[in-house]
């Protein structure tokens, strides 16, 4: 009687943590995925965005870059221009030549555009 309550006892015990790890993969993929959608941007329309277009007109083509990984993005680039506001986002494709794709406006336009490897 003793070793079935202390099976039954791991066997509970077991399935908890079963439970709990899988929750927590549930949302650790939740999250990759949002950062996905926030930060990947194809590098064709980095290309084919210009310096001097309408604030309103790029930001309409990007993902928003609303990202807690937006710290780590900024390592290793160059200074932002000053009075300007940024945005920055990870290349779409495996093949790039830069991992960071950094867009700064200022006075509702683009002003700057910066591509880096991350560190």
């Amino acid at each position: 009687m003793a070793q079935r309550k202390g099976c039954l006892i791991g066997c509970g015990v077991a399935l908890v943590v079963g439970i709990g790890l899988a929750v927590a993969l549930l949302l650790g993929a939740g999250k990759l995925l949002d950062i996905a959608d926030k930060t990947l941007l194809d590098p064709k329309v980095y290309e084919a965005v210009r310096i001097g277009d309408p604030e309103l007109e790029v930001r309409a083509k990007l993902p928003s870059g609303d990202s807690f990984v937006k710290e780590a993005l900024k390592d290793g680039g160059p200074a932002e221009p000053t009075g300007s506001t940024c945005a920055w986002y990870l290349s779409s494709t495996d093949n790039s030549s830069s991992d960071v794709l950094r867009l700064c406006f200022k006075d509702g336009k683009l002003a700057d555009k910066a591509a880096y490897r991350m560190k």
